[in-house]
């Protein structure tokens, strides 16, 4: 099949995005035994030349990566379509289309992980990992772009790896998933409900947290504790002592293309499965989390609102979330991705 009328504009580069590959160039950093060098020369002081040589080979590495990536724009949603059905025909090019055009979509993802032990290439590659294993499920008959049905597996994926690779002692995949859901629950306290409220780069209180996931605040703690990370987002940077690491964070506020396509396919499912809800479950949850523009509002607020409980308030809101969930299953979303 011929896919020329639906290349996207591209420069005609020597790119070769063999992410199926793990074994690509762009996967590993050239790797240098420090020890071994620093016995050779004799040289504590070559030693750390080396360390140095290294730290700058590793950041060119991911900038030409990066570099290379940024190069492939996003596909429209007919080639999007043409691409993905042409893969399950099992036409490699098609693969190959799909997954150099998201790879953007992994590094966007990726730098959201910076800072829990695992080096961004590393959260690259397996992010790519995620991307490949979504590409093989993926149905474009579900009614789903690729980049959303996407996002759920490289987070995954990405989440799996930085447990495994950071600690001596591994979790359980369930204890995982746990401390993931309370992590991004306290991020998107901090990045997005607390600002609403006024208060800018405050810490999310447990308590906020624990009624957020609906869990026991002790549980959450516990949680929490497995996820600490002494090192602090103000810490130069070795190979550039006038960034940190926070200067390396995507900004969660921004509008990249890959973060404004993959809101508003967001949105539009979202506003679908609402509609699915009774009045009372849709009013409940567009309160609780902000949508359709409400204000965000605590069980309590709500109770008085509604002259129930807050207890039923909190039952109301969880019959809902979960024929969310199963609205999220049927459209393909693993059980494991949803929050």
């Amino acid at each position: 099949m011929n896919h020329s009328n639906l290349e996207a504009a591209e420069p005609q580069d020597d790119f070769s995005a063999a992410v199926d590959n793990q074994e690509g160039d762009y996967a590993e950093p050239l790797e240098i035994d420090l020890d071994a060098a620093e016995g050779l020369t004799g040289s504590p002081a070559a030693g750390e030349q080396l360390h140095a040589l290294a730290e700058e080979m590793a950041v060119d590495t991911t900038q030409h990566y990066l570099q290379e990536i940024g190069a492939k724009p996003l596909l429209t949603a007919e080639q999007e379509k043409t691409y993905t059905q042409a893969v399950k025909r099992g036409d490699f090019n098609a693969r190959q289309k799909m997954i150099e055009h998201n790879l953007r979509l992994v590094v966007s993802i990726a730098k959201h992980y910076l800072n829990r032990g695992v080096s961004l290439l590393d959260l690259i590659e397996e992010g790519n990992l995620g991307l490949i294993h979504a590409l093989e499920k993926f149905d474009p008959d579900r009614g789903f772009r690729f980049s959303t049905y996407a996002t759920w597996w490289i987070r995954q994926s990405i989440e799996r790896a930085i447990i495994n690779q950071s600690r001596t002692i591994r979790l359980p995949v369930h204890v995982v998933r746990e401390l993931n859901q309370v992590l991004r629950a306290k991020r998107h306290l901090e990045t997005h409900l607390l600002p609403e409220k006024g208060q800018h780069n405050a810490d999310a209180r447990l308590e906020d947290i624990a009624e957020l996931v609906q869990r026991p605040a002790d549980e959450v703690a516990e949680l929490l504790a497995l996820g600490e990370n002494t090192t602090s987002l103000d810490t130069p940077l070795d190979a550039d002592p006038g960034s940190s690491l926070v200067d390396l964070i995507a900004d969660e506020s921004g509008h990249s293309p890959e973060n404004t396509v993959t809101q508003q396919e967001l949105n539009g499912l979202a506003s679908g499965w609402l509609e699915k809800l009774s009045d009372k479950q849709r009013y409940v949850v567009q309160r609780r989390f902000g949508l359709n523009n409400f204000d965000i509002a605590t069980l309590e607020e709500l109770a008085d609102e509604l002259t129930l409980t807050r207890e039923r308030v909190r039952q109301i809101q969880q019959e809902a979330l979960v024929k969310l969930k199963k609205q999220l299953i049927s459209k393909g979303v693993g059980r494991d991705a949803v929050l």
